[in-house]
């Protein structure tokens, strides 16, 4: 699933380098890379198909308001609840940057009617979208690698070196 690796990938590059201008603390940033595959959890229904749940639940169901902003906020609010009550908040707000950018990232591909799909469910408005990639082009996934590999380098080796310098 070359999209969730892309998805996971721009919290880390995005917060790493807010992480060089900004202090805060980095152990949020993995956090941050799990809320980015909230909205992929609507993936499921390649196991277990809405069919199946509406036989279960005898209800209609689908599961692709997982991968709306309401998704994001209600599945994030249920992960930060394994968290402690002092970093609750911390850890819903970096599940909630991680899934918002799963989000954008998912905003910017191409669609066969020109809109995205829609984000705030349960208002059904598709925002129209740029149209920048199509989900099976494995160069998206390449650049994204390329560059988290990059920042990765960045960060760890010459950054890292420079505050060492600077603190002796």
């Amino acid at each position: 699933m070359a999209e969730l690796l892309t998805h996971v990938l721009v919290p880390y590059v995005l917060l790493t380098i807010a992480g060089w201008r900004f202090e805060f603390d980095r152990r949020w940033v993995p956090v941050a890379m799990g809320g980015a595959a909230i909205p992929d959890l609507s993936k499921i229904a390649i196991v277990l198909d809405s069919e199946t749940v509406e036989q279960a639940i005898d209800h209609g169901f689908t599961w692709s308001p997982i991968s709306s902003l309401a998704g994001v906020l209600v599945i994030g609010a249920a992960i930060s609840l394994l968290f402690g009550d002092r970093v609750r908040r911390r850890a819903y707000a970096a599940l909630l940057f991680g899934g918002a950018s799963a989000l954008v990232v998912d905003g910017l591909r191409m669609f066969a009617d020109g809109r995205s799909n829609f984000w705030l469910y349960p208002i059904y408005w598709r925002p129209p979208t740029p149209s920048l990639y199509v989900t099976s082009d494995s160069r998206v996934t390449v650049v994204a690698v390329s560059v988290a590999v990059a920042i990765f380098l960045l960060d760890r080796y010459i950054l890292a070196g420079r505050e060492h310098a600077s603190t002796a």
